[in-house]
């Protein structure tokens, strides 16, 4: 894209670089590259990745997926954050295919965020497409507009939660949840 490319070469003049030294010179190819990468979410579909993977199971117990690891850029700044998930919910009937929850996350964290929205957007869609009993996301993050500029404070951690259905309306199943996404239980 030639439009992307002249943009980064201003860039790069703006910060005082020059753009056709040796070390720079595919730099605008590169970033445009990465930033598709990155933002790979926006062409993502949350229908179309789930596709056939709901399962008619009779299971009315707690799946908890903990420790997806996510990366994100900050629609703010556009610089990283990045840190893990924790997905949990209960079946009326319908499971997902294990992989699809971390493919749903990696779906949201690959465009422009905030934490909070991409919170709620994994809790959605999981309502949506299964009509779950109850859906609970809990999301922790490092975010680099806070750890190299600003504040500069980095060790200061976010942490966003969305709960549904009977993860926010009944106690016992909030706190089962969040239990097991404290717990470092090993079974190895």
């Amino acid at each position: 894209m030639k439009d992307f490319e002249a943009a980064i070469r201003k860039i790069l003049q703006e910060i005082g670089e020059n753009p056709e030294r040796q070390g720079l010179v595919d730099t605008p190819k590169r970033i445009e590259k990465m930033y598709r990468e990155l933002t790979r979410g926006y062409r993502q579909n949350p229908e179309e990745l789930i596709n056939s993977a709901l399962f008619d199971v009779d299971y009315d117990e707690m799946v908890v997926v903990t420790h997806i690891n996510y990366y994100s850029l900050c629609e703010h700044h556009m610089l990283p954050f990045f840190g893990a998930a924790h997905v949990g919910y209960i079946p009326k009937g319908k499971v997902v295919g294990l992989s699809k929850i971390p493919r749903i996350v990696d779906m949201y964290a690959r465009r422009l965020q905030v934490q909070e929205r991409m919170t709620a957007q994994i809790a959605n869609v999981l309502q949506d497409q299964l009509n779950p009993d109850g859906v609970g996301v809990v999301v922790e993050g490092y975010h680099m507009c806070m750890s190299m500029r600003g504040v500069e404070k980095e060790k200061a951690k976010m942490i966003t939660s969305t709960l549904l259905g009977s993860f926010r309306n009944d106690p016992s199943t909030r706190s089962e949840f969040l239990e097991l996404i404290r717990s470092e239980r090993s079974v190895i």
